[in-house]
């Protein structure tokens, strides 16, 4: 259901014979930019609903929730607010003025923490919050966030760093759908899926 949103909106475009360029210098068959769910209210709302119900089922024991800067942080206050809890958020880098900290809100030793994010990819800059977040001494119980590409270095990185992650939807489940709904033809399913096996070289 999620992924299917998400296609309808364009938060997430599949285009097999065609290339976007990411800011990390990878092409890519596909672009995701979750950010457009906050224009749609019935996607906004069902992700919120699905966040909450995984968290419920996941970790009852949460105390705070936070998102990560800047595209986390919209979907952390939804869920926070439903569910009644506090809510602080982590910089991509520490401010260079004021307090000069990477976490915006009150975070302590007793928190128990469950981090939001929007997207995974590689996973460095979504681990880089929860290691902010450790160095107060919280609890990070894990993660949620709406989508990951399923990258074999992303899942590596969140085992070293002992951290689960829990996704609404995934790069498998994505494609599924767009080939039932008819958005790729069973011609780009090898594109698509040599794509995500070595995504650093692909299109070179």
């Amino acid at each position: 259901m999620v992924a299917e949103n998400l296609l309808q909106i364009k938060a997430i475009k599949l285009e097999p014979t065609s290339t976007f360029l990411w800011a990390s210098g990878w092409k890519s068959p596909i672009y995701c930019d979750n950010r457009l769910i906050l224009s749609f209210p019935e996607t906004r709302q069902l992700v919120t609903r699905f966040f909450c119900k995984l968290l419920q089922e996941n970790y009852p024991d949460a105390t705070m929730i936070t998102g990560v800067a800047t595209g986390a942080i919209a979907h952390g206050v939804l869920v926070a607010d439903r569910l009644d809890l506090p809510f602080s958020y982590v910089r991509s880098a520490s401010k260079t003025h004021g307090l000069e900290g990477m976490i915006e809100g009150k975070v302590t030793s007793e928190d128990r923490v469950v981090v939001i994010e929007d997207l995974v990819s590689t996973g460095k800059s979504s681990l880089d919050a929860v290691r902010a977040l450790r160095q107060t001494g919280c609890n990070i119980l894990g993660m949620m966030a709406i989508f990951t590409y399923g990258f074999e270095i992303a899942s590596e990185n969140f085992r070293r760093d002992k951290c689960k992650l829990y996704t609404l939807t995934s790069y498998n489940a994505l494609l599924k759908v767009a080939r039932e709904k008819g958005i790729i033809g069973p011609e780009h399913i090898e594109t698509l899926n040599e794509w995500r096996k070595d995504p650093a070289n692909w299109g070179k």
